[in-house]
């Protein structure tokens, strides 16, 4: 897919502005989302329990499983999963259950060695439940590696810019949401982010398909200020900000990054060498991208589909109309910003 492609310039929203270079702060982990299903026999569970086999036991102890291996994996290593399906009703022995896993660490051979972990633990669930078990690969992602050449164009190009001058408004609405949520109450960022070392020793966290791209070809993951510091991800409180003048300043802030860097590459072939220099000779000279999906695993466009044949409908009546309001807020009927009375 990027074959033919000279670098590649990501962007995400967050708080800062920024960008970073090989494993950068060291949050960024890799992974594979792997899905477990468990066959049983159904049975009355009450009336003859005995003749059943229990998939949701099944999934029951592979978690347990799990739980008791995890004290002795590395501390780098983050894992998490949900029950998809845990049976029908009580009464019945549940023939069919399911457990939704992510497995994430900092690098391929340590990821492929949790995801090998989580498929024996699976197949030891069902010799104790006499039960069967596939598994299905949702996804996965390698930890992202960000190019140095680009980085440091990128951040030339947000020093010039600059943070967006935020107005009274945009800062008592995040200084309202912090206290809203009992985070540290210190608004919204005023500087800049430097571009740093790389840590040493990384510690994981978050993962992003974009890290695939990054073993591909040279790429950056620009960070744009259209959000509010200290919030937990994945959360109601990350939406707050979306449709607000402060994501707009940060968004168009950050277009501004992006075109420049764009330019610079466009304008100074000589970057674009040295940027893939840096890929080859420094970033893939000893460690080489190899996915972990295999000729049999097919995207998961299943997923979701009940969710988003409900919702869609519902939402078109919030889709914005630019031909009869000037601002989303405005459609909304919402005054910018609306925070709780201080008692």
């Amino acid at each position: 897919m990027f074959k033919d492609a000279d670098i590649v310039l990501g962007a995400h929203v967050s708080h800062q502005f920024a960008t970073t270079y090989a494993t950068g702060e060291g949050i960024w982990s890799g992974l594979v989302s792997v899905q477990y299903f468990f066959h049983g026999k159904a049975a009355h569970a009450a009336a003859r329990p005995w003749e059943g086999r229990s998939a949701l036991d099944a999934v029951s102890l592979m978690n347990a499983g799990w739980e008791f291996r995890r004290e002795h994996l590395r501390l780098q290593q983050r894992s998490h999963y949900i029950v998809l399906n845990g049976g029908d009703q009580p009464n019945v022995v549940p023939s069919e259950a399911a457990v939704w896993y992510y497995f994430r660490e900092l690098d391929y051979p340590h990821i492929k060695e949790l995801y090998e972990l989580g498929n024996t633990m699976a197949q030891a669930a069902t010799m104790m439940t006499g039960t069967t078990v596939d598994h299905k690969l949702v996804g996965s992602a390698w930890p992202p590696f960000f190019n140095k050449v680009i980085a440091e164009a990128q951040q030339k190009n947000i020093e010039a810019v600059g943070m967006p001058k935020w107005s009274e408004a945009d800062q008592t609405l995040a200084r309202a949401l912090q206290k809203e949520i009992a985070a540290k109450v210190e608004g919204l960022k005023e500087k800049v982010e430097p571009l740093s070392e790389p840590v040493k020793n990384p510690v994981g966290g978050g993962s992003d398909d974009v890290g695939d791209i990054s073993w591909n070809v040279p790429m950056v993951y620009l960070m744009y200020p259209a959000n509010i510091p200290n919030l937990p991800g994945h959360s109601w409180a990350n939406g707050v900000a979306m449709a607000t003048p402060l994501a707009h300043k940060g968004s168009t802030a950050g277009a501004k990054v992006q075109a420049m860097t764009a330019l610079d590459f466009l304008l100074q072939p000589e970057l674009v060498t040295q940027a893939w220099g840096y890929f080859r000779d420094v970033q893939t000279k000893e460690i080489h991208y190899q996915t972990f999906l295999s000729a049999e695993d097919k995207p998961a466009i299943e997923m979701n589909k009940e969710k988003m044949e409900k919702f869609v409908p519902q939402l078109k009546k919030f889709y914005y109309d630019p031909t009869r309001y000037k601002t989303y807020l405005e459609q909304l009927g919402i005054q910018y910003p609306t925070v709780k009375a201080q008692l």
